[in-house]
């Protein structure tokens, strides 16, 4: 649904050259949740609004339902209408709301069906049934300046459904709300995209988004994405580091002559007794360093860190049972573990 490829984006400042992205490539697949994650500066925002050309990139392609956005712009009166078309069929939900005061909530939802040419009675018709979907059919009428901060931000997505996209592009739109307003958002969002068809596209830098409604990750650093995949697939994916961002453990060797193993949890191996099956099969002690576990897509994933006493050599038959078990193993800090 949503494909960028050798995406770069160059800005000028101050006379020198600054590299936001650097060949991008990326894939999302219709009717999936996609995040992306990383810190400030690694090149999320430059993606987004390229995805949806409010930035034109520098070079490389962008991809939405088939259409190359990129071929359209700066192309004539009739490329430039083209992609005013594409674009309303790209709803975009933004970090502080952007919602105009002057406004009335119903009204603020209608601004893009004006944009469009739809008429009064329609318009009327559309935001007050894209108000219910969010939750706040009884709003209509008040203004930004009477709602709290989540009411804001579904009466953002409400106006970003106004032109029933395909697509919903979200720029951190949690990061300016607290832990239980935001769990809200994300569920809306969540439930939104399955009752209505969306592809969403998010970017965030924080780990608890991507676990409680994202399909797929990719994380990226100085404008470029390092890794990318289904959750499922980054937690199989030895020495992932999205996977250990998501899932953090620490702990280290109580002695030389211990081995620190990290056993990732995922599909239906998460809900077996596997640890007390090895100990009780091997008979040998086993202490549990660190676990970080959660509900990712209504499976519970997750990782643990244990030791298990004696060296790598005199573990390789009790690593082997648990990789049987269909677990992703690690040696914490051990090449042999790593070949």
């Amino acid at each position: 649904m949503i494909t960028t490829t050798g995406l770069k984006k160059v800005y000028q400042s101050r006379g020198r050259e600054v590299t936001a992205l650097d060949g991008v490539d990326l894939h999302v697949r219709e009717g999936e949740v996609f995040g992306v994650v990383g810190q400030s500066g690694a090149g999320k925002s430059s993606l987004i609004r390229c995805v949806n050309l409010l930035e034109r990139p520098t070079a490389g392609t962008v991809t939405v339902a088939g259409q190359d956005l990129t071929a359209l712009a700066g192309r004539g009166r009739r490329a430039g209408r083209e992609l005013r078309e594409a674009r309303s069929r790209i709803g975009m939900v933004f970090q502080h709301f952007n919602l105009l005061s002057s406004r009335t909530v119903q009204a603020n939802v209608e601004l893009p069906l004006e944009i469009l040419g739809i008429s009064g009675r329609e318009r009327t018709g559309k935001a007050l049934e894209l108000l219910d979907l969010v939750g706040l059919a009884d709003k209509a009428k008040v203004y930004p300046a009477q709602l709290s901060g989540g009411q804001k931000q579904r009466v953002g997505i409400a106006r970003a459904l106004a032109g029933d996209p395909k697509v919903l592009l979200s720029d951190e739109a949690t990061s300016a709300l607290d832990p239980e307003t935001t769990r809200s958002i994300l569920q809306l969002v969540r439930d939104l995209g399955q009752q209505l068809g969306l592809t969403v596209l998010l970017i965030t830098h924080e780990m608890d988004v991507v676990k409680t409604i994202c399909d797929s990750a990719a994380l990226m650093k100085n404008g470029r994405i390092t890794e990318s995949g289904t959750v499922a697939e980054l937690l199989a994916t030895p020495g992932s580091e999205l996977a250990h961002e998501l899932f953090p453990v620490s702990g280290a060797a109580s002695g030389d002559d211990r081995t620190v193993v990290d056993v990732t949890f995922h599909g239906e191996a998460a809900t077996q007794p596997v640890i007390s099956q090895l100990s009780r099969t091997y008979n040998i002690d086993i202490s549990i360093l660190g676990a970080a576990m959660d509900t990712v897509g209504g499976k519970q994933v997750g990782r643990m860190r244990i030791e298990l006493p004696g060296r790598f050599e005199e573990n390789v038959v009790p690593i082997g049972f648990l990789r049987e078990q269909g677990l992703q193993i690690d040696i914490a800090d051990s090449k042999e573990g790593a070949k």
